[in-house]
């Protein structure tokens, strides 16, 4: 069985989440005895029986690629609609009703909606964005397939600390999407320690050069020393945390969030349906809000209870998440 990776954001321009998952993807499989190939747009020859398309799959690309016999799957990721409200999903729904009857199929076609449809196999990382692909692009029940996200082991085998230190942390890319700058306001309004991990897609953007500021100004209250890429030191640093601290406008299903519940960090996280679904009341969450005042009162509220917070879930490993890919697989073939 041979597997073709495809994926239209090019690393090199955002890096993040989809490159991880990617990554550890193909890595996991591949030690299980998959062939695993990235889709080589250029070589003519190359061969394959599944293409497993990573974000929503262009019906033209779909449809060309069954015309040769070959299986398609596709991941997509749902954050930014996921965090709608029951309204705003409501109004997604009927508006997409309303275009298929009243445009013409080559108008709807350039929206993609078929795929869902048409593809062997849906791909969601939550239970939730499995509801929305039903719901909203009527995908068939049974080419649903919930398969969350890994850790690596390093972050499930990293010692105890003694001791946890004084610092929360939050690992995220700086923007605007991450609500870094949002948080570290707050983090200086309630008096909180805390360490940001992770870099911008551009320095010079005004958001980074906005959180970079707040940083050197309140240097005693916020840490910032860029990305940690040694995976081995980023585990010991959940490890020797006080909490974990996450509130981005949305996700699909937070990688840094999953690697510090298997490093038994306390999680502090927006209060979105993504996030409820994987952690439940083993997490403590956020309402969405623009205020300063009541995200640096939930913060401080997190804070001082931290340590006596029960432990998060522990979340798969990449092998495991590869072993329920390949039985997906198995039974397309």
């Amino acid at each position: 069985m041979k597997v073709l990776f495809n994926c239209h954001v090019p690393f090199m321009l955002a890096h993040g989440g989809m490159q991880i998952q990617i990554e550890q993807t193909k890595a996991a499989l591949e030690k299980i005895g998959v062939a695993v190939e990235p889709l080589r747009w250029w070589d003519e020859n190359q061969t394959g029986e599944i293409i497993h398309h990573f974000s929503r799959v262009p019906t033209s690309l779909l449809h060309s690629v069954r015309q040769k016999g070959i299986k398609v799957v596709f991941s997509d990721l749902l954050g930014a609609t996921g965090a709608r409200s029951p309204g705003r999903l409501r109004y997604h729904r009927a508006l997409i009703h309303v275009l298929q009857r009243i445009l013409p199929a080559s108008r709807i076609a350039a929206f993609n909606l078929d795929c869902y449809r048409v593809a062997d196999a849906c791909v969601a990382l939550t239970p939730w964005e499995a509801h929305l692909m039903s719901y909203l692009y009527s995908a068939p029940p049974e080419k649903i397939h919930v398969v969350p996200n890994g850790v690596e082991e390093v972050f499930l085998n990293c010692p105890r600390a003694a001791e946890r230190g004084p610092w929360l942390v939050c690992t995220a890319t700086i923007t605007e999407v991450k609500r870094v700058v949002e948080l570290a306001r707050a983090a200086v309004q309630a008096r909180t320690p805390l360490w940001f991990i992770g870099k911008a897609y551009a320095d010079a953007h005004p958001y980074a050069q906005q959180f970079y500021a707040l940083a050197r100004q309140h240097s005693k209250i916020i840490r910032y020393e860029g990305p940690i890429p040694e995976r081995d030191k980023l585990a010991r640093v959940y490890r020797e945390a006080r909490g974990f601290v996450l509130l981005s406008a949305w996700e699909s299903l937070s990688l840094s969030a999953l690697e510090a519940a298997a490093c038994e960090c306390p999680l502090l996280l927006s209060d979105l349906p993504w996030a409820r679904y994987s952690f439940g009341q083993t997490a403590s969450y956020c309402p969405l809000t623009t205020s300063v005042v009541k995200n640096a009162r939930a913060l401080r509220r997190f804070y001082d209870q931290a340590p006596a917070l029960p432990l998060p879930a522990k979340p798969k490993t990449w092998s495991e998440i590869a072993e329920q890919l390949k039985t997906l697989y198995q039974s397309l073939l």
